[in-house]
């Protein structure tokens, strides 16, 4: 592998676009296109290792494209926090992509080549979000992942499909543009560079009311964290096949939503002028809303990807929350839950799908007793359920755990009433699904199988796959808590 940093950071974004290449020409060979899909992000997770170990070592890699107008260049630079986005996204590409292929020919999906390539170049533009070296790089990429993900949520080109796109991109471009660009160009006005520095670049540059306007903007206007009332775009993607659900909830958009909200905070604006303004506290409490209405509706949903659409909703206000909490514990517990929240929810997105391709059942009050003819699937999803409930021996313990210190640091006992609250409600409408599956038995009128019936070896493979990694991050949650030790170190006092 090349020893040039900058050159590994480029290589690491331009990797799946040259994926999403070989998938438009090999489209004719099933086999040899998703070779070519696996292969790359194989070798994009490399790189991504390879620049770990130079952030680890203290290096900060970088790499300046194209100066777009004076002082504003479209530049890269590798960050911790960064690298805990980028570790997640490189990681579960490849997994994704091998429960993908299952999937899609278990379903017997139509136009899988094009499936595979927009997947690809989504995973582009995630990596580019991931490792952006200032605001207007971060805008880009940001914008480049909606309009690519557009053709994966309207994949079934059905009256359905497209209305749901028409929403995803609607809501998705009106927060970015009428909001967040407002405010990036505000902090221009302000700070005369849209850079991210250690501590911030904000501070001392408007009056306290002016900079808690723009953080609303900033917060508001990254409509992908999903904060009420600019959600309605997620749940109306899972029109898509559960691959693309998947990636949208656990690896690449949501991520970049919530990551984007948390890097603002910290390198943006930086802890000590949070701090100070009192917006902070009010903004935790809209994330604190959405985090029980979110679990509420989960609550009352039947359709288990609808279920699982709204529980997103909720767990990707824990991490605007832990922003707004302003505290070192606050930002590790945010970005640990970046990681955690991703492996167990894309557990449950994979055995949602398993159990739609074996079972042909969307409805969790037809599971009944399928836990005995598919008990890998509602193990793995059993598994997922206890990281997003924040349960040993899952990883979201962990995340949650730092949360509720953070809210605990900040005086704030009435978030950690809704942590607590949110989780109670999750041990309802997610342990509900394997509780019916194994204990209860199949309705007379319901669809009868002898033995064992899983999902497609790819597909079952994936998932397991994830689950071992959920219950791996209980154990050893040292990486990325280490990451997000490295991001609070340079900006908390």
């Amino acid at each position: 592998m090349m020893s040039d940093p900058g050159m590994i950071v480029l290589l690491t974004v331009l990797l799946p676009v040259i994926g999403a290449g070989l998938v438009l020409l090999l489209r004719k060979k099933e086999n040899a296109r998703e070779a070519a899909t696996l292969l790359t992000g194989v070798l994009t997770f490399a790189h991504v290792l390879a620049l770990l170990r130079l952030v680890r070592a203290g290096e900060r890699p970088s790499l300046d494209i194209l100066e777009v107008i004076p002082n504003v260049w479209l530049s890269f630079e590798v960050e911790p926090l960064g690298m805990v986005f980028a570790l997640v996204a490189g990681f579960l590409w490849p997994v994704t992509s091998l429960y993908a292929i299952g999937y899609m020919r278990g379903h017997h999906e139509e136009n899988q080549t094009r499936f595979f390539f927009f997947f690809a170049i989504a995973i582009a533009g995630a990596m580019g979000v991931a490792f952006s070296g200032n605001l207007f790089t971060l805008f880009v990429f940001y914008e480049f992942l909606t309009f690519c993900t557009v053709p994966l949520v309207t994949h079934h080109q059905s009256d359905e499909a497209k209305r749901s796109g028409r929403i995803y991109l609607g809501i998705l471009l009106t927060t970015s543009v009428g909001l967040q660009l407002v405010a990036i160009i505000w902090t221009w006005v302000l700070a005369g560079t849209l850079d991210f520095q250690t501590g911030g670049i904000l501070a001392g540059t408007a009056s306290a009311g002016i900079l808690s306007a723009i953080l609303v903007l900033y917060v508001y206007g990254v409509g992908k964290a999903a904060l009420m009332p600019f959600h309605r775009w997620l749940p109306a993607a899972m029109v898509a096949p559960t691959p693309v659900s998947a990636l949208l909830h656990a690896v690449a958009v949501v991520k970049a939503g919530v990551f984007t909200v948390l890097k603002i905070s910290v390198y943006i604006f930086g802890i000590d002028l949070l701090q100070t303004l009192t917006t902070t506290t009010w903004l935790a409490w809209a994330a604190a809303v959405t985090i029980i209405l979110g679990s509420l509706v989960a609550f009352r949903k039947d359709n288990l990807k609808a279920r699982l659409a709204y529980s997103t909703i909720s767990q990707l206000s824990y991490i605007v929350l832990g922003a707004m909490l302003a505290n070192e514990l606050g930002i590790i517990g945010g970005g640990m839950h970046i990681a955690m929240h991703a492996f167990g929810k894309i557990t449950l997105f994979f055995a949602a799908g398993a159990i739609m391709v074996a079972a042909h059942e969307k409805k969790i009050s037809r599971m009944h007793g399928l836990g005995r003819t598919m008990p890998i699937t509602f193990g793995a999803f059993f598994v997922g359920s206890l990281s997003i409930i924040g349960l040993p021996p899952a990883g979201g313990a962990w995340s949650k755990w730092f949360l509720g210190m953070g809210t605990l640091e900040a005086s704030q006992f009435g978030l950690l009433a809704v942590l607590m609250l949110s989780s109670l409600l999750g041990l309802y409408y997610l342990l509900e699904v394997p509780v019916k599956a194994f204990f209860f038995e199949r309705p007379k009128d319901a669809h009868q199988q002898d033995g064992i019936h899983e999902a497609p070896t790819p597909s079952l493979i994936a998932m397991c796959i994830t689950a071992t990694a959920t219950v791996g991050l209980f154990v050893w949650p040292e990486l990325f808590q280490e990451l997000m030790q490295m991001v609070v170190s340079g900006v908390v006092r």
